[in-house]
């Protein structure tokens, strides 16, 4: 199991951002599961609808692509960090609270972090949180 961020999911609905890195993420996630923090749901349907603006999918694939990811083994994690260290994190490695979030997800658990997102590779490796794809 690891903590998988948008930038990974992401990944998976477009060609041209996809990698052998990415589809062994998915092959993982498929077997082993992943956990997402609760503001995912937001950010995967953002860049959907981004990606719709921009002309970049059609309606049919971005539910087709919603399908796929409810089709997954994937834990949205109930427990909320607070704001407190939501913004110690964010201070202390240059970070938004979003990409706080996962970082803290990934901390509480112990698991690896998922991501395409250098900023967030970076403080996470600085944690101590091991990252893929590495």
């Amino acid at each position: 199991m690891m903590v998988i961020d948008t930038s990974i999911a992401v990944a998976w609905c477009f060609e041209d951002e996809s990698s052998p890195a990415t589809d062994n993420i998915l092959a993982q996630v498929s077997q082993e599961g992943g956990i997402v923090p609760p503001l995912w749901r937001y950010e995967i349907a953002n860049a959907l609808l981004t990606a719709r603006k921009r002309k970049r999918l059609t309606e049919t694939d971005a539910q087709r692509f919603l399908g796929l990811l409810s089709s997954l083994p994937l834990e949205v994690d109930a427990d909320i960090p607070d704001a407190a260290a939501l913004l110690a994190a964010s201070q202390l490695h240059g970070l938004s609270a979003y990409d706080s979030a996962y970082l803290l997800l990934a901390q509480r658990h112990g698991l690896e972090l998922a991501t395409l997102d250098a900023p967030l590779a970076k403080a996470a490796r600085a944690a101590g949180v091991s990252v893929v794809p590495g």
